[in-house]
């Protein structure tokens, strides 16, 4: 451990006898990491850099069950821009609210996907371990019948055969963010509430995380726990995530300590 760690715990004590605290970021899914970093004084990232010194610091509300996102990073090759050039444009598909608070002409790619199946839109991770990539690829066979529309305009436009420059990230490149963003990880608990419509927090507790490795990455990949989740509209990406199941984050580091 060293002083960063120590000036961490300290202030976390202090937030923690604070008790119940008011949501800086009303309304905001992210409230309850925004308004730990406002705390703590951090500005808010999403740069391929920790929070804190060389700690990166992520907050989760300990009766939810969703994804934790791990870090951001857009796929390769980067040139080609694959999500606002490839994968929106022509393998997007209506924006649930074009017409309504879009334009008819906004378009959509929103998906989670993970390795041991795939989405309704023929959809997956998978790994190459010849090239040394974790990829997307595409199979329309396995594009669900609800999704039939969709089809018939890939079709017509794209076609239906796996991408011609496949979305993908480099062992290399993973293995950097390991090394970098979230080599060591604290990961704080947290209790909400709701009164009167305002969102409140209790900070509880945190746990130290470190050493990560590509080949438990890897595993955790296989076994079905990490999804990239891409989120972009039309003139709008939000990026693309690496996310994992909070309770599998223990397998991705050597080191893990309950403060």
């Amino acid at each position: 451990m060293n002083n960063t760690f120590e000036l961490f715990k300290k202030r976390f004590l202090e937030i923690e006898q604070m008790g119940w605290i008011s949501s800086h970021r009303a309304g905001n899914d992210g409230g309850v990491g925004n308004t730990l970093e406002d705390l703590l004084d951090i500005a808010e990232n999403n740069y391929q850099l920790p929070d804190m010194g060389e700690w990166e610091i992520k907050s989760h509300r300990s009766t939810s069950n969703s994804l934790l996102t791990l870090f951001h990073t857009e796929p390769e090759p980067r040139s080609a821009k694959i999500v606002p050039s490839i994968l929106l444009p022509k393998y997007g598909w209506q924006h649930q609210e074009a017409g309504l608070k879009y334009p008819n002409s906004e378009r959509s790619f929103r998906a989670t996907l993970h390795f041991t199946e795939y989405s309704d839109r023929g959809l997956k991770v998978s790994l190459d371990y010849d090239k040394k990539q974790l990829y997307i690829d595409f199979d329309y066979t396995k594009i669900s019948e609800r999704h039939n529309a969709w089809k018939e305009t890939l079709e017509k436009g794209v076609g239906l055969d796996n991408f011609a420059i496949r979305p993908y990230w480099s062992f290399d490149s993973i293995q950097k963010i390991l090394d970098t963003k979230i080599a060591n990880l604290l990961y704080v608990n947290v209790d909400r509430k709701t009164v009167d419509g305002v969102e409140f927090f209790k900070y509880q507790n945190f746990e130290a995380y470190m050493k990560p490795t590509l080949e438990r990455f890897l595993r955790l990949v296989e076994d079905g726990s990490i999804y990239v989740d891409f989120d972009a509209r039309t003139g709008h990406n939000h990026g693309t995530k690496i996310r994992i199941r909070p309770s599998r984050k223990i397998d991705l580091y050597d080191v893990h300590i309950e403060v």
